[in-house]
């Protein structure tokens, strides 16, 4: 499942690159008088919107909207998070506890709470969005590590690094955080699904990417308004796309933590 996960995202990658080559019309011009065309439509595969825009375009180009807004902050958040929860996580006393009830106060908010929040002051587009996400990931992966580094610090190797005369740098760079990035990784594997629905989410309510660019949550908002008179492949194409990017997220994820699991390696 996870080598079908990683195919998937591969091609879904492969799209968003090659966005204006496989893109058979604009994604932002429609054609009144075709509003609303079912799925076979002649010329557009996946119908059109509720402004005749071609669905299968806006598909395409939204797979590079969505994918920056759910990829780019988990990889800008990573070796932030990673830092901090290895300086917390081996410094302890004073400096470790500042900066883990620096946290807990963001801590206070549940993740969708606080990026809708975020995003709602910042303002829509896509960097405030980035923003949003980025700063609402940093305390969750930042307690990975910094849980990851406590387990690792009490563990045999370390004290013998010590005891060998190493240095804190040397210890946290080279003792501890090989063995700090791999649970993380896992982690942030996973998060890049949520992330996709979590974009998808911002934009829907408004408060994300700015309309008219073909983000799958926007496309998804405008098959809302025209779910219940009969045309529901306008909501269910890119809510179809958003469900198989985040399901495969997290089974990659799975993939990756079975493969660095040292126990699973031996069997």
């Amino acid at each position: 499942m996870a080598a079908v996960a990683a195919v998937i995202l591969l091609l879904t990658i492969a799209v968003a690159i090659f966005a204006p080559v496989l893109s058979p019309d604009d994604p932002t011009i429609g054609d009144s008088g075709r509003r609303l065309e079912g799925i076979g439509t002649e010329g557009h595969v996946l119908g059109l919107d509720g402004q005749g825009r071609d669905i299968l375009s806006r598909l395409i180009w939204g797979t590079r909207y969505s994918l920056s807004v759910a990829v780019f902050p988990v990889l800008v958040v990573l070796p932030v998070a990673l830092l901090i929860g290895l300086v917390a996580g081996y410094a302890k006393g004073r400096v470790g506890e500042t900066l883990m009830r620096l946290l807990d106060v963001l801590f206070a908010f549940p993740l969708v709470l606080l990026a809708i929040a975020l995003a709602a002051v910042l303002g829509a587009g896509l960097g405030n969005v980035m923003l949003a996400i980025s700063i609402s990931l940093i305390p969750y992966m930042a307690r990975v590590a910094y849980t990851s580094t406590v387990q690792e610090s009490s563990r045999e190797y370390i004290e013998a690094a010590r005891a060998g005369g190493a240095r804190t740098p040397e210890i946290l760079f080279k003792e501890l955080l090989p063995n700090v990035v791999s649970p993380l990784v896992v982690y942030a594997t996973t998060l890049c699904g949520l992330m996709v629905v979590l974009a998808a989410g911002l934009s829907f309510l408004g408060v994300g990417i700015i309309p008219p660019t073909p983000d799958w949550g926007i496309m998804t908002a405008d098959g809302a308004g025209v779910l219940l008179e009969g045309y529901a492949h306008v909501a269910t194409i890119p809510g179809l796309a958003i469900l198989v990017v985040a399901l495969s997220f997290n089974l990659l994820g799975d993939g990756v933590r079975d493969a660095l699991d040292p126990r699973k390696q031996t069997t």
